[in-house]
């Protein structure tokens, strides 16, 4: 059988881009998440990988594959057996076998290997998301391939790309960790729901991916790489509280990357500011030296409910959409007054809250 070399692409790979888990039994998540957005369809899918206390024999020792489809519409299947899981420690790779007839170790195939031998699972790197899972109580499906062509990591084009939670994340002090693996991307291929193709050539795609020992308590998120007129553009926003030592913190940060640039507004560098609804309204203000920049995400549709990783395994514990309005203003500070650099509006941002308590607004102190 034939195998290559996952794809090294260094002028855009971001730190963090391989497998965290160093082979411990401490209690440890890694997962990553995968988005492509079809403007003409105003529609997205978001693709959410997971996999926990590898070592096995752990109560909460699996796997997961998560997607919120068309109309905020789910699918999940699980991976119980750890052993079929297999992760890059160098660069972006993972994957997870369910039913193949394979007797090897799980590693990267070719995709028309993968598509010949593995009959549920998934695959994927800096430049191939690909897999088919399945719902056995309903027999809703999903089946996806897709190429990667990426354009933005996190950080300045054609420079060193960034932690997204700065030096530190290279220490086990915060957890969970959190990198934006790519801001910005295009990605061509097809994916067929429940018998329903969708082709797509250079549409919207990013990727992210958050892993450690510790599980944040509450968070919110806002990602977009898809705006009205302004195909260059490229936001991630969140913030969370988690642990660092023996304290909590609430941290939060905006990314944006636009025409080349990157702008970083983060706790180091910058004063951030939110005010989250429980649902329905996400405020961001983030203002430094040169810039600021305002946010406002907001959604009248209900949300669909997600699992993520927390201490007591995958639960449901969020709610996203991917059909929220965004409205974004960066400005350039010059003194006392500030220049308009960018207003821009899309109809497809991201939104997501999680964790708990949200039994009111959450508002930076």
């Amino acid at each position: 059988m034939l195998t290559i070399p996952l794809n090294f692409l260094s002028s855009t790979q971001t730190p963090h881009s391989g497998y965290h888990w160093d082979g411990s039994s401490r209690r440890f998540f890694e997962g990553w998440y995968y988005r492509v957005t079809l403007p003409e369809i105003g529609q997205t899918f978001a693709f959410m990988y997971s996999i926990e206390d590898p070592i096995g024999n752990k109560p909460y020792s699996g796997g997961a594959a998560q997607i919120l489809g068309p109309d905020d519409e789910y699918l999940c299947r699980t991976f119980p057996d750890v052993k079929k899981f297999w992760g890059s420690r160098d660069v972006l790779g993972l994957g997870h076998w369910g039913k193949t007839d394979l007797q090897i170790s799980p590693l990267y195939l070719l995709p028309t290997e993968f598509e010949y031998y593995v009959r549920e699972g998934y695959q994927a790197t800096a430049t191939l998301n690909q897999g088919i899972i399945r719902d056995r109580a309903t027999n809703n499906y999903c089946r996806w391939q897709y190429e990667i062509q990426p354009i933005y990591g996190w950080g300045n084009q054609n420079n060193i790309q960034q932690s997204t939670a700065g030096w530190v994340s290279f220490l086990q002090i915060f957890e969970p960790g959190w990198q934006i693996l790519m801001a910005h991307g295009l990605a061509s291929g097809k994916i067929d729901w429940n018998g329903k193709i969708y082709e797509f050539s250079n549409a919207p795609a990013y990727g992210e991916k958050n892993w450690g020992g510790a599980f944040p308590q509450k968070w919110f998120w806002l990602n977009c790489n898809c705006f009205e007129d302004e195909p260059d553009l490229a936001l991630t926003a969140g913030g969370g509280r988690r642990g660092v030592l023996w304290w909590m913190e609430s941290v939060a940060m905006i990314g944006l990357h636009y025409q080349g640039k990157f702008y970083e507004f983060v706790p180091w560098n910058s004063q951030v500011d939110w005010e989250i609804q429980p649902w329905g309204r996400w405020q961001m203000k983030a203002t430094n030296c040169n810039y600021e920049i305002e946010l406002t995400g907001t959604t009248d549709l209900s949300g669909t409910p997600l699992r993520a990783p927390t201490a007591g395994g995958l639960r449901y514990c969020c709610r996203d959409t991917m059909q929220g309005k965004l409205n974004l203003e960066l400005r350039k500070i010059n003194g006392t007054k500030s220049q308009i650099i960018l207003k821009a509006q899309s109809f497809l941002c991201g939104l997501e809250v999680g964790g708990q308590p949200w039994d009111q607004c959450w508002q930076s102190q």
